[in-house]
């Protein structure tokens, strides 16, 4: 099934083996990200310790192994490395809440703050949890519902037709959501005054600190590439430390084409293609 990002097509799909079919195969780490997003706006969604609940409930490494073989990976807003350039290295995103290897101990600090919103085994908090209905986005859904369930929280899946999804969650007529962001490029720039800027256009749950908009500007007027990578990653602490846009899982795929093809140069890090034909040829 071809991977999606926000509303757009492409032909990049994740590696299928089909003996039957001669074709050759480029792998690649995709710059999509599958995120959870909740609306800030609605009560009881507007408390800021039931959004880290939510967020300490996710066990991360669950969605990579069942949805991409393993062969996923984890981040907080940037790719991370090695394709990503900007993202936080391994050792750092581990200290980030919810995002280190004990997920028992995070659950269960997550119970603590739902016993104090009055939440507990005999009173769920009952929710919708709202997607578009195609593969990518529905099955990591499913198994939201599922972690959800070790914070007592009792979600039903509401599945939305392709035409009416963004529309949906740019009105923010949801609660809680799973989404998919796709990055033109590996920038910090391309990725962040969109989905985290205030008022950016695909900020679809409104997040907005103008602190951390600030932070945005001074890392792209910075010249050395060392000084804003620090940058960036103060950033991404701080969103995942707001619960800005819970990211849960970066996928793999691959960019399959006739071994005819030669000499093609293709991007090993995004969705988008990037071809340069300049040099292309068929072996025929």
């Amino acid at each position: 099934m071809p991977q999606t990002p926000s509303g757009g097509g492409s032909i990049v799909a994740p590696i299928v083996p089909t003996p039957s079919l001669r074709m050759s195969t480029n792998a690649l780490r995709s710059s999509v990200s599958t995120n959870l997003i909740v609306n800030r706006e609605k009560p009881p969604f507007d408390k800021p310790e039931l959004r880290r609940a939510m967020e300490l409930a996710i066990d991360r490494q669950a969605f990579v192994d069942i949805l991409t073989d393993g062969q996923g990976f984890r981040g907080a807003a940037m790719q991370p490395p090695p394709a990503g350039q900007w993202g936080m290295p391994k050792e750092m995103l581990d200290k980030l809440p919810g995002y280190g290897p004990d997920v028992a101990a995070a659950r269960a600090e997550a119970r603590e703050i739902m016993k104090k919103l009055g939440y507990g085994p005999d009173k769920l908090m009952k929710i919708k949890v709202s997607t578009r209905d195609v593969p990518p986005y529905r099955d990591p859904a499913v198994i939201l519902l599922d972690q959800l369930k070790e914070i007592w929280v009792d979600g039903e899946l509401e599945t939305i037709d392709t035409t009416q999804w963004y529309p949906k969650v740019q009105r923010r007529d949801y609660t809680v959501g799973i989404n998919l962001t796709g990055t033109l490029v590996d920038d910090p720039d391309a990725l962040l005054y969109e989905n985290y800027a205030c008022g950016g256009v695909g900020n679809y749950n409104a997040y907005c600190n103008p602190e951390i908009d600030k932070l945005i500007d001074q890392q792209s007027m910075e010249p050395n590439q060392d000084k804003r990578r620090q940058m960036v990653w103060e950033i991404e602490r701080r969103l995942v430390e707001d619960g800005a846009r819970p990211l849960i899982y970066f996928n793999r795929g691959g960019i399959c084409r006739d071994p005819s093809v030669k000499n093609l140069t293709v991007m090993v890090n995004s969705i988008y293609n990037g071809w340069r034909m300049d040099e292309v040829w068929l072996d025929k």
